[in-house]
């Protein structure tokens, strides 16, 4: 069984197309190659900010083939998993295997509102179809099921499901997995606007969006809460919330592209039915990417610290 070290940034990127819907894979590149060089843990594929619900197969099997060769085995790559049925679930975990992909991040069954025993069946299914390590992701918020911890005591009795993506909103349930599993469940805030506060609580990491325009900043409070340097971490989190409230807004795959085009590592490109912003909005999330631009902050040696 492929290994994942579940701690540190894991971004969430988004998917580049170009300005007549093909995989702009030029700049997808420069994209994975900032986030390495800002110090990533991974590279996520496939969530929602990847757009992957209008990924045909052949474009999800392209995108991952072409980041395993980009990343070149630096860093693990994960390819989200959002299916209907467990048959297909199945299938996606077979594929992101042949793809080359390193572990898996699994939603509960898409539209249907299962059961906890459906859901549990569902994970347990697919996990033990497969070698890779899994992280589940859990948001009841956006998709009405919660993973519940009498939930995760069953699946940890499987090897592979290792990790959870922490997106319940509730900066407790980070405690109460402590208390209840120790480290053997491998905690990820996916909420930008509490990666601080989960990290605090003990979070090993963060599945972050707005890394996908600021990827420096976004290791920065990463490794410098986990090294101790509270206050530092602090300041930069602060100039960053009104950046990272874009995350928590039904266009964020729009604000996050336009976020990229500022930082010059991405284009506003989206694939239909998203449609660039227009209007009004356009012009709020521009003056909060402008704002963010002009004070930008100053960076410490954030890498090489011990965390």
């Amino acid at each position: 069984m492929a290994t994942i070290d579940w701690q540190g940034v894991m971004p969430a990127v988004t998917t580049k197309f170009t300005k007549d819907d093909k995989l702009d894979l030029k700049m997808f590149e420069v994209n994975i190659n900032a986030q390495l060089d800002a110090g990533v843990s991974a590279i996520i594929l496939g969530g929602t900010l990847g757009e992957a619900s209008t990924l045909s197969q052949e474009e999800k099997k392209e995108l991952t083939e072409f980041t395993v060769s980009v990343v070149n085995n630096r860093v693990p790559v994960i390819l989200n998993i959002a299916e209907q049925s467990t048959k297909d679930a199945i299938l996606a975990a077979k594929n992101a295997g042949d793809y080359g992909a390193s572990g898996l991040m699994m939603l509960p069954p898409m539209r249907y509102n299962a059961t906890d025993n459906e859901t549990v069946a569902y994970f347990e299914r697919v996990a033990k179809s497969t070698d890779l390590p899994i992280m589940i992701y859990n948001n009841p918020v956006d998709y009405k099921i919660e993973v519940t911890l009498d939930m995760f005591e069953h699946l940890l009795k499987l090897d592979n499901i290792q990790a959870v993506k922490e997106s319940t909103r509730d900066i407790s349930n980070i405690t109460r997995i402590r208390n209840r599993f120790g480290n053997d469940l491998k905690v990820l805030c996916g909420v930008d606007t509490l990666a601080l506060e989960s990290i605090l609580m003990g979070a090993d990491g963060w599945v972050a969006g707005l890394v996908c325009a600021f990827p420096a900043e976004t290791v920065a409070i990463c490794n410098l809460a986990k090294a101790g340097r509270i206050q530092e971490a602090i300041e930069i989190y602060r100039w960053f919330l009104p950046l990272l409230e874009l995350d928590i807004n039904p266009q964020l795959v729009q604000n996050i592209k336009l976020a990229e085009v500022a930082t010059q590592i991405g284009t506003e490109h989206v694939r239909e039915p998203r449609l660039p912003l227009i209007g009004e909005e356009r012009k709020r999330v521009l003056k909060i990417i402008e704002e963010g631009m002009a004070t930008r902050p100053q960076l410490p040696d954030y890498k090489t610290l011990s965390i």
